[in-house]
């Protein structure tokens, strides 16, 4: 089955590229309410699925235990900027509890946007793992593990008990099982299970409702929710699309993107879940995908709705500045 053009690039008027994709939206009960492609296939949701992976953060009390407020819990979401904010907490999270840089097995990077990436050049500095990307969801990793008195050492295995921990958490949200040829390793050097994506739709959903979660995960997950949406920037950074998507929303809506053209999405009020990939890994394509399905969701005349679809429409401009084209969601998401 070949997936539905669903985003337009436009070079002048005319369409120069295409994206590809499959976007699921779901009830908690898993109830289908919008889908374009085979949303029985599975993907890897990469760093789509952080929330999922910081419950256990949240529910071991380790968040607590620390004193961190919502600015770490979203960190432990984020697929940050590596902006100086962003390194610096996650520096200040596992300094209290009692740890440093050498504890981390992420990997260092630079910054992923350029002006954070040549603000840190120009210093002189070279990037640590603080600034890598997933550096808030290891400060999160980490401190579970000071807390509950478990080794740090290998914490990005497959067989650590924190990995076992988010893997557990996973499964029980979107339901899948998770099998060991369906497991790959992520950007980050943790374990990335293929899910398919009506799964992890009907997983933000029940995030977003509670329904078929215990109690407690869902508070957890209300609390990550609200920390995501109350500090965008600290999911993402500078005029990033999940900042630029959730500062529109005041508290409407979750996005969490992905790498490889991933994103899945919440919209509480609604009770849905989203979950989307580019065919072609392209994120400009997701955002779009993203932000169309969101806006589209909700009704007429509704301010959001109205910024979502500005969103969902970015201009292309040259290196002079001057407009050279623009991306559009195609008439398979827009009728």
């Amino acid at each position: 089955m070949e997936s539905p053009i669903l985003v337009e690039v436009l070079r002048g008027d005319v369409v120069e590229s295409v994206h590809r994709g499959v976007i699921a939206v779901v009830d908690a009960e898993g109830n289908s309410v919008f889908e374009r492609g085979d949303t029985t296939r599975a993907i890897f949701p990469r760093s789509a699925v952080k929330a999922i992976q910081a419950l256990p953060f949240i529910e071991s009390g380790a968040a607590d235990a620390f004193g961190f407020g919502r600015r770490e819990i979203a960190l432990a979401c984020a697929s940050h900027s590596g902006e100086p904010e962003h390194a610096e907490l996650a520096r200040a999270m596992v300094a209290k509890a009692g740890l440093d840089e050498s504890a981390y097995e992420c990997g260092a990077h630079w910054p992923m946007e350029q002006k954070p990436a040549l603000a840190l050049a120009a210093t002189g500095a070279k990037p640590n793992q603080f600034h890598n990307n997933c550096s808030g969801k290891h400060a999160g990793f980490l401190c579970t593990c000071a807390h509950k008195g478990i080794s740090t050492e290998g914490y990005v295995t497959a067989g650590h008990e924190i990995q076992q921990m988010a893997a557990a958490a996973l499964e029980e949200v979107t339901g899948a099982c998770l099998e060991a040829d369906q497991c790959g390793i992520d950007g980050c050097s943790i374990p990335t299970y293929a899910v398919p994506i009506r799964n992890l739709a009907q997983g933000f959903a029940r995030l977003a409702t509670g329904s078929g979660l215990p109690e407690k995960r869902f508070e957890a997950a209300r609390r990550i929710f609200d920390a995501c949406m109350s500090e965008p920037f600290y999911v993402a950074g500078t005029d990033r699309a999940d900042t630029k998507m959730m500062q529109a929303g005041k508290g409407r809506i979750f996005t969490k993107t992905g790498a490889e053209g991933v994103f899945c999405a919440a919209i509480p009020e609604l009770g849905l879940g989203i979950a989307l990939k580019c065919d072609d890994g392209a994120t400009r394509g997701a955002e779009v995908m993203v932000a169309q399905t969101l806006a589209r969701l909700l009704p007429e005349g509704d301010d959001l709705r109205a910024e979502l679809e500005v969103q969902a429409r970015p201009e292309l401009k040259n290196w002079r500045g001057i407009k050279v084209g623009a991306l559009r969601p195609s008439s398979a998401l827009t009728q």
